[in-house]
This record gives structure tokens, C-alpha cells and sequence, in this order.
């Protein structure tokens, strides 16, 4: 008899255990989905503040007096762009131009660059990279060496500030600073996944749950929650912000899945961009849209889209919108017909649905 494979686990497995929250396997990892429920806990980051494990997601270490020219070549946005303590958001492709990943690119240094990598593709990301290294430099799966939370909401900095003496007002969007968190070094990143204003901190696994337990009480007086997948997943989706193996993969380039600004066709040489070309010449066929149901039911992944009652697409994610109370989702078709307004239909339960495309991302916070 076939034994399971044991999950992994973060440093903070103990901690939601201990918060009786609800665990799924998520990609091989035993992850919480969710604590006091998806709804409270979304309507906490939106309104407030929320907490997310989120130590599952891989880190990857580039170092050396190439990096920037193994980092560049093997990622789609223009590195060489970034200053010292900025990041953004890039792409790893195949040469065919679909996605092994997407990544947030971190510049420490003009010799040392860190890439934060989804969970279940961190080892694939490493041994595709390492596979283009013919550059004086190194390239370390960190992942090990760090846990990783994420505090995000209009309450995020409030919470924080009460834990560091590191200046966070002076950390613009999509930078970071290496400073420290309750007593301990801290990589401080104000970037996200939910839409909101807020903060990832990277910290020694051994200091994660300790950090965890003083970032809630920090934040309780803000009315601060733990977080979940599930409700990490809504608020997400609600900004537009892809998921891997969802609204972008091995078989989907950035072109398709309404990601072009992350191709920098105007830089050097990089992996993919042969096929990028090939595909801005001739056109591309199919693109990511935004829809909103308007009959009941909800569009959920992997739902066939039809136009004029012909198949025509699919669902990459969907489901509820707590924040504007509707259901909503994301879904590929013809690129003449991925505009605002363009009624379709979606498959539920073997019966067509009405549907509206829609402008994205469906919610955008107030500046």
C-alpha cells in the first residue's frame, strides 16, 4: 500500500492549529484557508487589516558581478531599470513564451538580486534559471531561510509601525528596505496580493511565530484577523491579480493573459522573447477578460464560455466579490471579443448562464 506523502509545513503550522483554523493541502503544503471565515477575513483586509502566512512562497538568490545579466536574461521586465531597494513584478518564460512563473524581483545590491516565487514552482523556478547561468555568478534556492508574512490593509502600516523602528512611510510602492521587525532583521517589501496598501516581511523562520503572535497583538486595536487562502484568493481576484496554473501558464504568454507591460520587448535578449516577437507580428488570438454573472450562479475555473451560444473560451478564476457583491471572474477568449461590455455565457452545471465582460480589475482602492 501506497503511503501519503506528508504535507509541508511552515514555521507557523502550529500557530493555526492553535487558532483552530480551517488546513487544506495547497500544492503539497498544509496551509490554513481560512480562520474565522473567507467573507469576515476579507472584509477585515479591505477595512482594516489582515495577517497571511505566507512562508509557503519560495525565495531565490542571485549573486555575483553578473547577476543583473543572468537575472535579465531569464526574466521578462527590464532589471536593469531597477535602483537598489526597488522591486516589480516580472515574468520567468519558456522560449516558447509561456510562463514557468511569475516573480517579484527584488534589487539588494548591483551584485545581489532576490526573487520571491510562487510555492509549488520554487524548485522548477531554481533548476530553470540555474539552467541559463553561463554568468559569473550564483544562484541559491533560499527559500529555507525565510518565512515570510504578509500584513495588508488601510490599518497595515499602523499595525507595523508599532513593531519597528524602521521608517515605513519612506518605503514607496514596490520597495523595500532591510531593517528589522520586533528586535530581529527584517527585509520590509510594501507590495502585495490583495489590492491594498500593506507590507510582506521576510524573517528567520525561527522568528516567524513570535513575530506572527506580535503583529496580532499590535493589531488588535485596528480589529486585525488572520487571513486565509480563501479569502487571499477573493481579494485577488478583485484586483486583477493572476494566479499561476490559473490565468497564466506553461501554455499562455504575457501577451495573452493582459500582462504586456511585463515584457520589455525594447531591452536585450531574453528567454522568450523570440516567441513574444513571433506573436506581436502575427497577432494574438485570445486574451484574459474580466466578466461579472448577471444570472445566478457563479463562473467557477475551468467553466466553458460561450459566445452566441458557440464555445468560445474558458474561466481561469472566479467566484464571489465580497467587496462589491457580486459574482465575478476571469476568463480567456477572442481577442476581438475581449472588451468591456460583450455578453456571454457560462457552463454551470451543464446549463448556460448569463454574463456581461467587465471592465478590470474589478475593485480598485482610493488612493
Amino acid at each position: 500500500m501506497t503511503q501519503p506523502v506528508a504535507l509541508k509545513t511552515t514555521p507557523l503550522n502550529g500557530a493555526h492549529r492553535r487558532l483552530g483554523a480551517k488546513m487544506v493541502d495547497f500544492g503539497g503544503w498544509d496551509m490554513p484557508v481560512s480562520y474565522s471565515g473567507v467573507l469576515e477575513e476579507h472584509h477585515a483586509v479591505r477595512r482594516r487589516v489582515g495577517l497571511f502566512d505566507v512562508s509557503h512562497m519560495g525565495e531565490i538568490e542571485v549573486r555575483g558581478p553578473e547577476a543583473l545579466r543572468l537575472v535579465n536574461y531569464v526574466s521578462s521586465n527590464n532589471a536593469e531599470k531597477l535602483k537598489i531597494g526597488q522591486a516589480h513584478y516580472s515574468g520567468l518564460l519558456y522560449e516558447h513564451g509561456g510562463f514557468v512563473d511569475d516573480i517579484l524581483v527584488h534589487k539588494v545590491a548591483d551584485d545581489h538580486y532576490f526573487i520571491c516565487v510562487n510555492a509549488t514552482c520554487q524548485d522548477k523556478d531554481f533548476e530553470h534559471i540555474r539552467s541559463y547561468n553561463q554568468f559569473d555568478c550564483e544562484v541559491e534556492n533560499a527559500g529555507p531561510r525565510y518565512a515570510q508574512l504578509a500584513i495588508q490593509g488601510p490599518k497595515a502600516l499602523s499595525t507595523l509601525a508599532r513593531l519597528t523602528s524602521t521608517d515605513l512611510n519612506a518605503i514607496k510602492y514596490y520597495h523595500f528596505v532591510d531593517g528589522e521587525v520586533s528586535g530581529t532583521w527584517a527585509r520590509i517589501a510594501r507590495t502585495g496580493y490583495t489590492g491594498e496598501d500593506g507590507f510582506e516581511i521576510y524573517v528567520a523562520p525561527d522568528q516567524a511565530e513570535r513575530i506572527w503572535n506580535e503583529v496580532l497583538a499590535a493589531g488588535e486595536e485596528f480589529g486585525i484577523l488572520p487571513v486565509g487562502l480563501g479569502a487571499r484568493n477573493t481579494l485577488r481576484l478583485e484586483a486583477k491579480m493572476a494566479l499561476y496554473g490559473h490565468e497564466i501558464d506553461a501554455t499562455l504568454t504575457p501577451l495573452e493573459a493582459d500582462l504586456a507591460w511585463i515584457a520589455k520587448m525594447d531591452k536585450s535578449g531574453f528567454v522568450g522573447r523570440a516567441a513574444l516577437e513571433k506573436q506581436l507580428a502575427e497577432g494574438i488570438t485570445r486574451k484574459l477578460a474580466g466578466f461579472e454573472m448577471t444570472g445566478r450562479g457563479i463562473g467557477r475555473d475551468g467553466y466553458e464560455v460561450l459566445l452566441d451560444g458557440k464555445p468560445a473560451g474558458w474561466v481561469t478564476s472566479g467566484g464571489p466579490a465580497p467587496t462589491l457583491n457580486k459574482n465575478i471572474g476571469l476568463c480567456y477568449l477572442p481577442v476581438d471579443k475581449a472588451v468591456p461590455g460583450r455578453a456571454i455565457q457560462i457552463m454551470i452545471r451543464n446549463q448556460p448562464v448569463d454574463a456581461v465582460t467587465a471592465p478590470t480589475p474589478f475593485y480598485k482602492r482610493a488612493k
